[in-house]
């Protein structure tokens, strides 16, 4: 028992001291697994409830079986390729900033500062909307369980913000009261989504009446009802596949309370995209082969098909709102895990400066051991978008755009930057990709830069003021803030992480600063004068 608390206490603080040396105090306590990480990931892409029942409408309307089965694992494939990649960069540099200290530490000092600002806000917005878009989803499906008994029920905007808010007081309630149990809440994710899938799946197996045959399941294309060309439909249609395997980076924002975390975030990532691509697919082939009409689903009038999918496979509303129960406890792990999240990734921007009011959200609850403010604005924040709604009843589609697009983009930078520099700067990666890296890479960038344009399209055409997708528009309005934040504030006070110098790869340095980070003398010697958390150091 000696030993073991000995070695973990050795772990933690050698993970300690590579924080140090990255620049950065440690103040969170070390108490997540690998598991538990592999859990929080599983949680935030929630296969079963976000990406296949909440988002089901979207590949239905756009190619229907094609697109459901073969999109899934087209997006499974790019996803594996896009976690790989960061993991290959976070085995380096494993900190809560995540991506946007990745994209500084492996800029030049020249341009530093900026990738990494913009970098940091992409992250941040895609945190705070991935945690919207979740919750928002959940307060639909609670509402639509209704509609299993009364098929004429259609809640009205404000019922669905109020459930919605309640949704979110509960993902607040826990992450505060249940803060030591998060590793034990993370490791119940991993069960009780495999014990749906394999409850569900068997139950509709075996009393629907009705099944589809191969040839539908594995073959049928029909875009019709999206009025794009058929092409275009499958791309736009893979929105529901990519928006589920997104959230696999966020748990890089938790690497400071994990005691090995070069190794287990890199794994815990790969992993959780490899468990949630193969969760997909066992999920779905099912539900294609006892799917009732197409055109039925689509004129459901709350846009959660998924549980007159169960009703109708079951024979019964009881049948149905069971197998829905289990989707329901899905939402709860991952609006629970999208917070926890989004509050690390808050902390961690919010201590480097680049947020307005900094200091107030990057404080830590030395009672809690959390940053309590961090998912304070984090609530706060999504409380305020989900009110959109009001507005728009489309407001969910251009939650789950902006979410997607803010992600990726934020993904995609510290991968272009590493390629653009040859990939030199993680050559000594425990997790390296070695000679495919730059294929891996190259392919990631490209899908992004694709991304980008298909999930600002609306999900059918013509466009109405109420089908329109505004994930641009809402896109738009946090690059405002950000730039406006930027010239106000951030140019003058944001010095960014602390990048000591500029990488020199060409150098045969030791590993200082990072676990396989290859560094210069004139590294080594300014490593001796980093900053504490609240004080970065400055470029030189």
């Amino acid at each position: 028992m000696a030993d073991e608390l000995g070695r973990h206490g050795s772990r933690a603080s050698n993970a300690d001291a590579v924080l140090a040396g990255m620049g950065y105090k440690s103040e969170l306590p070390r108490s997540l697994s690998m598991m538990s990480i592999l859990g929080l990931s599983f949680a935030i892409m929630a296969v079963p409830f976000a990406g296949l029942s909440t988002t089901m409408a979207i590949s239905l309307t756009d190619g229907q079986s094609v697109t459901v089965l073969y999109g899934w694992i087209f997006v499974s494939l790019i996803s594996l390729s896009i976690a790989a990649s960061l993991a290959e960069i976070c085995a380096v540099y494993p900190t809560a900033g995540g991506v946007y200290y990745w994209s500084a530490m492996l800029s030049t000092k020249k341009y530093a500062l900026v990738v990494s600002w913009i970098t940091g806000w992409l992250t941040l917005v895609g945190n705070w909307t991935v945690t919207l878009s979740i919750n928002f989803s959940g307060a639909q499906l609670i509402l639509s369980a209704i509609t299993l008994w009364n098929e004429d029920f259609v809640a009205k905007q404000w019922q669905v913000v109020l459930i919605f808010w309640a949704v979110m007081l509960i993902a607040f309630t826990v992450n505060v009261s249940c803060a030591k149990y998060l590793d034990l809440i993370n490791k119940i994710c991993i069960y009780w989504t495999a014990a749906s899938v394999i409850i569900i799946v068997i139950t509709i197996l075996v009393k629907s009446d009705n099944r589809r045959n191969a040839e539908f399941v594995f073959t049928h294309f029909d875009a019709s009802a999206s009025g794009w060309p058929s092409g275009w439909a499958w791309f736009v249609g893979l929105l529901q596949a990519a928006y589920t395997l997104t959230g696999y980076g966020m748990v890089a924002a938790m690497c400071e309370e994990v005691q090995m975390p070069e190794r287990e975030v890199p794994r815990a990532m790969v992993l959780s995209v490899a468990a949630a691509g193969m969760t997909g697919i066992i999920y779905l082939i099912p539900i294609l082969f006892v799917l009732p009409d197409v055109s039925l689903l689509l004129s459901v009038a709350n846009g959660q098909p998924i549980g007159l999918v169960f009703k109708i496979a079951t024979g019964s509303a009881g049948g149905g709102f069971a197998l829905l129960f289990l989707i329901l406890g899905i939402l709860f792990f991952a609006g629970v895990g999208a917070l926890t999240a989004a509050s690390r990734c808050t902390y961690a921007f919010a201590r480097d400066g680049a947020i307005p009011g900094s200091r107030f959200w990057a404080r830590v609850d030395k009672h809690l051991d959390i940053p309590l403010w961090g998912l304070v604005l984090s609530t706060v924040v999504d409380c305020i978008l989900g009110c959109i709604y009001f507005g728009s009843t489309s407001a969910f589609n251009a939650f789950t755009g902006v979410a997607t697009i803010c992600l990726s983009v934020s993904y995609g930078i510290p991968i272009l930057v590493s390629l653009i520099r040859g990939r030199k700067a993680v050559r000594h990666s425990t997790f390296s990709l070695g000679r495919f890296g730059f294929v891996i890479n190259a392919a990631t960038v490209a899908w992004i830069l694709l991304a980008i344009v298909l999930f600002c399209m609306p999900t059918a055409i013509p466009v109405t003021p109420v089908s329109m997708n505004y994930a641009s528009v809402v896109f738009m309005g946090f690059a405002s803030i950000s730039v406006i934040w930027y010239v106000i504030r951030g140019r003058k006070a944001f010095t960014g992480p602390p990048v000591p110098a500029d990488i020199e790869p060409e150098h045969d340095g030791e590993v200082v600063g990072g676990f396989g980070r290859v560094v210069t003398e004139r590294e080594k010697a300014s490593n001796g004068s980093t900053a504490s958390k609240n004080e970065p150091a400055a470029p030189k």
